[in-house]
C-alpha cells in the first residue's frame, strides 16, 4: 500500500522537489502554499511515485480560490489524459471520466468551491466518488476508466489559487468475512461480587476560601445589538373565578414635616411672553370731549307781585355748563 502527502510547507521556489513531476504549466511554493502561477491556461501536477492499484484517491485542501476551474485526479496515466477528475468551476463541482483527452460528467454537485474546502476523488474498483469536505457527494458506478496509478492536481493558472496539503493514497479493498465455523452461547452473569471497603488511613478537611479572586476582563471582540421585536403576542385571559372589592379608606395618616434643609431661589422671569387675542366681539368708540358748552343766555323775564303791584324785572341771565372728562372703562370679551 502506498500514499503520498505534501503539506508544502517550505521556502518559496520554482522547484517543488522530486515528489512531483509538472506534466505542464509552472507551478511553484509561495507562502507555503501552491501557486499554479499566473500565465493562464490549464495546467497539470501529479505525483512523481505511482499508486500500488488501481484504487486508489486524490486529496488536495483549497487554501485561496476565485471562480475558476480546480480539481484533483485518481485513476490516471503518466499524463492524465485518462482518469477521474473531480473538479469545480466556479459554481458546481463536476465529476468526469476521462479517456484519451476526452471528458465526461458523470456526476454533478452545486456548490461554489470555498477557501477551506478539502476535495477528494476516489475510485475502488467500478464506485467513483466525489467528496468535499469529508462528506461524499457524488457516488456512481463507472466502467470506463479500469486502470490507472497516477494522481495530482488540474488547475487553471490563475495567481489567486493556492492550495495546500496534498494526499494520494491507495484504498485498502474490503475483505469479505467466511461464515462462522462453531457458535458459542455466552455464560449468563449469575448473583453479585462484592468487597469490603478498609477503613480510611486518612482524612482531608477542605480548607475555606478566603479572601476574593478577581480577574481583570479583556476588551469585548464582539458586540452584538439586540434584535427589534416584530409583531405583537397576545394571550387569551380567563374568566375571573373570584372578585374582590376595594376596601374604602378610613381617617387619615398625618406626617410632621421636618425643617427645610435647602432654599432655592426662584429664578426670576426673563424675556416676555406674548399671546395672539382673537377679535373682539363689541367695540365702544368713546367720543371725544369737545369744547365747553354755554348756554344761550335766557331772555329777560318779568315777575308780578301780587298786592303791591309791583312788577320786577329780572335781567337775562348767563348760564355756563362745564362737563368735565369722563373715566370710562371697556371690558372686551373674547
Amino acid at each position: 500500500m502506498t500514499s503520498f502527502t505534501d503539506d508544502f510547507d517550505r521556502a518559496d521556489s520554482s522547484d517543488l522537489g522530486d515528489g512531483w513531476v509538472e506534466v505542464s504549466g509552472d507551478w511553484s511554493i509561495v507562502s507555503s502554499q501552491l501557486s499554479p502561477g499566473s500565465a493562464g491556461g490549464t495546467i497539470i501536477l501529479r505525483a512523481s511515485g505511482a499508486m500500488a492499484s488501481d484504487d486508489n484517491y486524490a486529496q488536495v485542501t483549497i487554501a485561496a480560490t476565485v471562480a475558476a476551474s480546480q480539481g484533483v485526479w485518481c485513476r490516471g496515466n503518466n499524463n492524465i489524459s485518462s482518469g477521474y477528475l473531480w473538479r469545480n468551476d466556479g459554481s458546481t463541482w463536476n465529476l468526469f471520466s476521462v479517456v484519451g483527452g476526452s471528458f465526461s460528467v458523470i456526476g454533478t454537485y452545486v456548490a461554489a468551491a470555498v477557501p477551506g474546502d478539502v476535495a477528494k476523488v476516489q475510485a475502488v474498483g467500478s464506485t467513483i466518488k466525489g467528496f468535499v469536505n469529508g462528506v461524499e457527494r457524488v457516488s456512481v458506478t463507472d466502467t470506463f476508466v479500469a486502470t490507472g496509478t497516477s494522481v495530482g492536481i488540474r488547475s487553471e493558472s490563475t495567481g489567486a489559487l493556492r492550495y495546500d496539503a496534498f494526499t494520494g493514497a491507495d484504498v485498502s479493498a474490503a475483505v469479505t468475512l467466511g461464515v462462522a465455523s462453531s457458535v458459542e452461547t455466552a455464560q449468563p452473569l449469575t448473583a453479585t461480587k462484592t468487597a469490603a471497603l478498609g477503613t480510611a488511613m486518612e482524612t482531608d478537611g477542605a480548607q475555606p476560601l478566603v479572601g476574593a479572586k478577581t480577574v481583570t476582563l479583556a476588551t469585548a471582540v464582539e458586540q452584538d445589538t439586540a434584535q427589534a421585536l416584530g409583531g405583537a403576542k397576545t394571550a387569551t385571559l380567563g374568566v375571573a373565578a373570584a372578585t374582590e372589592a376595594a376596601q374604602p379608606l378610613t381617617g387619615f395618616v398625618t406626617a410632621t414635616l421636618g425643617t427645610a434643609t435647602a432654599v432655592e431661589t426662584a429664578l426670576p422671569l426673563t424675556g416676555s411672553k406674548t399671546a395672539t387675542l382673537g377679535t373682539a366681539v363689541e367695540v365702544d368708540t368713546a367720543r371725544p370731549l369737545t369744547a365747553q358748552s354755554t348756554t344761550v343766555p335766557s331772555p329777560e323775564r318779568t315777575f308780578r307781585i301780587p298786592a303791591e303791584r309791583r312788577r320786577r324785572t329780572v335781567s337775562a341771565e348767563h348760564r355756563t355748563l362745564t362737563v368735565t372728562a369722563e373715566a370710562r372703562t371697556y371690558t372686551i370679551q373674547r
